[in-house]
């Protein structure tokens, strides 16, 4: 039997355009494919009738990020904090924390650049719909 490998990880937004927009511009992601599905089939695998979703798949260093827009659209989650139960994050390498933090504009900071005992760099962000991404070094 073939061993099991990661595909993707998804995010339904509500404003597609923007959020492509912050992956590919702030974060260096690589849009790799735009797509639209609907139809019956579809709406029976995602378990929500009558949907149509509008995707953007980008990449970065083997990662692929999937973001979806939903129509209709539904009542978004509230925010969750990191360390809330279930809350979810996507964790982006760049070899200079505090530069990147330095060259950020218009973006919601949640802490800033730490080093932790193991000698990691950290700092947390917001994506424009709230959604948790860490900026991370060894």
């Amino acid at each position: 039997m073939e061993s099991p490998t990661a595909h993707h990880i998804g995010i339904a937004v509500e404003d597609l355009e923007t959020m492509v927009t912050f992956y590919r511009e702030t974060l260096d992601f690589e849009v790799t494919q735009e797509f639209t599905l609907t139809g019956e089939a579809f709406s029976k695998g995602l378990g929500v009738e009558d949907t149509k979703g509008e995707f953007a798949r980008l990449s970065m260093g083997g990662v692929l990020l999937e973001l979806v827009e939903y129509t209709p659209a539904h009542e978004p989650t509230p925010v969750s904090g990191v360390a809330d139960p279930g809350s979810v994050h996507i964790a982006v390498s760049y070899d200079d924390v505090s530069a990147f933090y330095e060259g950020l504009s218009n973006v919601d900071t949640v802490s800033e650049p730490v080093t932790t005992p193991s000698g990691t760099t950290i700092v947390f962000l917001r994506d424009p719909e709230n959604n948790l991404v860490e900026i991370v070094s060894n």
